[in-house]
């Protein structure tokens, strides 16, 4: 079967090194003949396809020029009809020998699917009714050297697709949706944030301490300074440092970085956007994002209804909030709030199943933590807030002042996934070194995403903090949510790909 498979890989390849020979010779020929398409700084297009169609009846008669790539031929002999996609669409391209230069008619015949053109030409209608621009002039503007992948099939698979994102673009031109809305959805947070008061601002992706999420780092290295530094894996230390200093509302969008595990729902690089709020809790926090995205489904989709994951998804507003101790007693039946002692935390958690990390302290808030995380979290589908995290999980979190275990932070789940964390920020500095203590103990364990100390932070915090609440959006999920893809990658253009040998 091997022997097989190579006879029917060998033709192919030779096939290709055929076409991809051609296409050098057909360039060859242009630029020996004067007109090399390589020489073209500019081409002033002032239509695009969209645009004619939109327009058809103000536009057909009159002399338009347009830009883009050559996506099909058909004809050749006299009369040629190709199709031509630019930035918006495409549009049919209507060539007869008898209305052209004949030298420019001829090499016109010669130009591949997937070479750039520009072209003037008359809008249109064929006897077909097909919307179409008669060319007068067609101009070469890049030579492709390389044939896109086969017309009926397209670039179907998926690791070249996102290794490939520009074939990608070009041959599958649906995929775009994903980034136009990305793209809107990113814009409608800095018009909602500014319309509330909030100043963007920027904040250092290298970091001498690694801090303010519980994550694995990437770790560089600066030559200057001989110093490892850390690739940040959140923005919320120097964020909150700037309300210390009078900054009352602030917002950063950013590139976030993990060295973590890769699937579905996880890029070691993604997007969120933090923002902090000086004289608010995290009450106000999930009015914020309830408003936030629910507004941005209804101005991007038009509608509070989305298809994610399989499941119909309703955003009108008016979310359900519930406490992490009563997410776990309604799916898993046991009430950790009647439960006072670690060693009885510990063993309810193992009668449904569940084993805390080895690297975990064995306490009443983490055995709580792992009954949500293990058994409650994925069967979270429509937009719930769970409130009041574990202290133990929760290192720069309020303590709740009616139970000093508990703290005064909420995630969003959507469909089992969550998209955004928020807290009543912490702003005891004697309690936040004491957590930031516990995190290096941690560390000393070996796991290696638990926090460091940070006494730059502490001082700051020293100086006064006011009450203020914090909230962290992954971007990335909610462009997942909005568009109904599955995967990470449809939603970044570039995501991270092992290289190929």
């Amino acid at each position: 079967m091997a022997d097989k498979n190579n006879q029917n890989a060998a033709p192919e390849r030779e096939d290709l090194s055929q076409l991809l020979q051609i296409r050098r010779d057909k360039l060859k020929q242009l630029q020996e003949s004067g007109n090399d398409p390589f020489q073209i700084t500019r081409y002033v297009a002032d239509n695009d396809s969209a645009n004619i169609k939109d327009n058809f009846d103000a536009l057909e008669g009159q002399e338009v020029s347009v830009a883009g790539r050559l996506m099909s031929k058909r004809g050749m002999g006299k009369v040629s009809f190709c199709d031509l996609q630019d930035k918006s669409g495409r549009i049919q391209l209507y060539a007869r020998k008898d209305e052209m230069d004949e030298e420019e008619y001829n090499r016109f015949k010669k130009y591949d699917i997937g070479d750039i053109v520009g072209v003037k030409g008359i809008v249109f209608r064929t006897q077909r009714g097909e919307m179409s621009v008669r060319v007068v002039t067609v101009t070469l503007l890049s030579k492709s050297l390389l044939p896109l992948p086969e017309k009926f099939h397209g670039l179907t698979n998926t690791e070249l697709r996102y290794r490939q994102r520009y074939v990608d673009l070009i041959v599958n031109p649906e995929v775009k949706r994903n980034f136009v809305i990305r793209s809107q959805f990113i814009k409608h947070v800095r018009d909602f944030m500014d319309g509330r008061g909030f100043m963007e601002v920027e904040t250092p992706v290298l970091n001498t301490i690694s801090g303010g999420a519980t994550a694995r780092p990437f770790i560089t290295h600066h030559n200057t300074l001989d110093i490892d530094m850390y690739m940040r894996i959140a923005t919320e230390l120097p964020l909150k440092r700037l309300i210390v200093g009078g900054m009352d509302r602030v917002y950063e969008i950013g590139r976030i970085f993990r060295n973590e595990g890769m699937d579905p729902k996880h890029n070691p690089e993604f997007t969120t956007i933090e923002l902090y709020q000086a004289y608010a809790d995290f009450n106000d926090m999930m009015d914020l994002f309830e408003d936030l995205l629910s507004s941005a489904a209804r101005k991007i989709l038009g509608t509070y209804q989305v298809r994610w994951q399989g499941e119909d998804i309703d955003l009108t507003p008016g979310w359900p909030r519930m406490p992490m101790h009563e997410a776990v007693k309604q799916y898993c039946g046991i009430d950790f709030m009647a439960i006072t002692s670690d060693e009885e935390a510990v063993a309810a958690a193992k009668t449904i199943g569940v084993e805390l990390p080895e690297t975990a302290d064995k306490t009443w808030g983490n055995a709580l933590y792992e009954c949500f995380d293990q058994r409650v979290e994925e069967k979270l589908i429509q937009p719930t807030f769970i409130t009041m995290h574990p202290v133990d999980v929760s290192p720069l979190a309020k303590r709740s002042p009616k139970d000093p275990r508990l703290t005064e932070r909420f995630e969003l789940f959507i469909c089992h996934s969550e998209m955004g964390n928020a807290f009543s920020e912490l702003n005891d500095p004697i309690d936040q070194r004491q957590r930031f203590q516990k995190q290096v103990e941690l560390r000393d364990k070996g796991d290696d995403e638990a926090g460091m100390m940070d006494e730059d932070f502490l001082t700051a915090l020293e100086y006064g903090l006011p009450p203020t609440g914090g909230l962290g959006i992954g971007i990335d999920r909610c462009v997942m949510l909005l568009t109904g893809a599955d995967s990470i990658r449809e939603v970044i253009l570039f995501p991270t790909m092992k290289p190929q040998d």
